[in-house]
């Protein structure tokens, strides 16, 4: 469904999906420059508490925010805020999907409060939050 302000509502939620591969997070580190070796390092990852690499917590993030300017509420849309608590590790391989779901909607200010969550293939939430978001257009 496209999604415009004037067609959401509160309640009205959408998702995207990305599997977290190797090259996935090389690429996010690259970009980043966050090259902190329990990301890129299996020797070194597996002596942590993880036990082996673990995806860059700003990479479920990414989704969150990928989910909001391409899909709910899409086009238009721009940041103000968002809020972010890490809940478990991301691993390699692991599929991730994040939700936006709409809270709160001011017409008058053309802002949308947003709740969001990013879940792993097993339905565990990795990472949840808020954002704040206006519209442009």
């Amino acid at each position: 469904m496209a999604w415009t302000f004037a067609t959401l509502k509160v309640g009205d939620k959408d998702s995207i999906s990305k599997e977290i591969t190797s090259d996935v997070v090389e690429k996010f580190a690259d970009v980043s420059n966050d090259k902190n070796p329990l990301h890129l390092d299996e020797a070194f990852a597996k002596t942590t508490r993880f036990g082996r690499r673990i995806a860059h917590g700003m990479i479920s993030a990414g989704l969150i925010s990928a989910v909001h300017g391409t899909i709910i509420p899409g086009q238009g849309a721009v940041y103000m805020t968002q809020s972010l608590k890490f809940r478990l590790p991301v691993f390699l391989g692991d599929t991730l999907t994040a939700w936006a779901e709409v809270q709160e909607k001011n017409e008058a200010k053309k802002r949308l409060t947003m709740k969001n969550w990013v879940e792993n293939q097993k339905g565990e939430i990795v990472v949840e939050g808020e954002g704040l978001l206006m519209f442009d257009v």
